[in-house]
């Protein structure tokens, strides 16, 4: 891969020769898809086995129910499968646009139960809207080299419109659940 470079040592006709290897901007990739992904698969598994000290599928679709959705317990989960798929996709970088889309789906949906509170904790939404942001962010810049995307023909190249179909998914997604679903 060449690239422009403005100044430094080893310099040809404009355009500087990386070494193959782990390049800083696949690095923060890297970092980012690791902890938004786990963090999200590690409050999905919460909500479906209550590992991690989580409530579990049945208090999390009372929770679910008393917050006006028809069908608590299966939307409870839907929410922890997508969050667990989601969360270990965005990690792995396997499908990213896709599981980018159901992280923020699940966050638009979070915002629009929390919205109330003030944006700082405990009882803001700041949380939310680093996540979100963070999963549209992985959706547009796409995984970097070191993902499982990188193998897959289709995506191997990051395109801006798979990165802004997957924000649009995202945030359709949860708006329907918001709007539709929930009374």
């Amino acid at each position: 891969m060449t690239t422009s470079r403005t100044s430094g040592a080893g310099r040809t006709g404009g355009a500087v020769r990386y070494a193959p290897g782990l390049r800083g901007v696949d690095a923060g990739l890297l970092l980012l898809r690791l902890v938004v992904g786990l963090t999200m698969a590690a409050h999905g598994v919460q909500k479906l086995f209550g590992w991690f000290g989580g409530p579990g599928l049945g208090p999390t679709g009372q929770y679910f129910a008393a917050n006006g959705y028809p069908a608590g317990r299966p939307m409870a989960l839907l929410a922890g499968l997508t969050e667990t798929v989601g969360g270990l996709g965005l990690a792995l970088g396997l499908l990213t646009p896709l599981a980018a889309a159901g992280v923020i789906g699940v966050m638009v949906n979070a915002l629009g139960l929390r919205w109330g509170g003030g944006f700082f904790a405990p009882q803001g939404v700041e949380y939310e809207v680093v996540l979100l942001a963070a999963a549209g962010a992985l959706a547009l810049t796409g995984p970097g080299r070191w993902s499982l995307d990188r193998f897959l023909p289709g995506l191997r190249a990051h395109r801006l419109v798979h990165g802004v179909a997957a924000v649009v998914l995202g945030v359709a997604a949860g708006l329907v659940v918001l709007l539709v679903l929930r009374r």
